[in-house]
């Protein structure tokens, strides 16, 4: 007998582009936003206050790992679990990432990260490719959840 997870398997694929640009802020500030639990602690939280952070750990190196897990008020767990492949200070970071909901893996995406001079200013472009798996995810959920991650990177900025 087949179990219905085996039976509604499923991937769809998606790519999306986020851009931004923070006046008179430096491409190593925003770069340094993402290069240390210090800096993601000011940004990369709790989506609202329903979710807690059970456990946080990174190693932003070329093969480190980063690993965010959180708990919702009502039981359900989350986790992002990334391996980074290619960091130049100040100008890139190119990262994969799972998803996981409730144990489960929910998504594999590739995300690359732009910072350009712009002015006195810095140009962010965020670049992700996703393979949303068995229906648990999909590409305008994952977009929209990333623009309100860069919404909360712009107001950090802004301090």
């Amino acid at each position: 007998m087949t179990n219905q997870t085996e039976q509604n398997r499923s991937v769809s694929h998606g790519v999306f582009t986020i851009e931004r640009t923070y006046a008179d802020v430096r491409p190593q500030r925003v770069f340094d936003a993402f290069a240390s639990i210090e800096g993601k602690n000011g940004w990369f939280t709790a989506p609202n206050d329903n979710w807690d952070i059970v456990e946080r750990t990174m190693d932003f190196k070329v093969g480190g790992r980063e690993r965010l897990k959180g708990k919702w008020k009502t039981g359900m767990v989350t986790e992002f679990d990334a391996t980074y492949f290619d960091i130049i200070p100040g100008e890139r970071i190119v990262y994969t990432y799972e998803m996981h909901l409730d144990g489960r893996k929910i998504s594999i995406s590739l995300a690359t990260l732009e910072f350009k001079a712009s002015g006195t200013g810095t140009q962010l472009i965020m670049t992700e490719q996703g393979a949303f798996l068995d229906g648990f995810d999909d590409n305008g959920s994952r977009e929209r959840g990333s623009r309100e991650i860069i919404d909360k990177l712009s107001a950090y900025l802004q301090r």
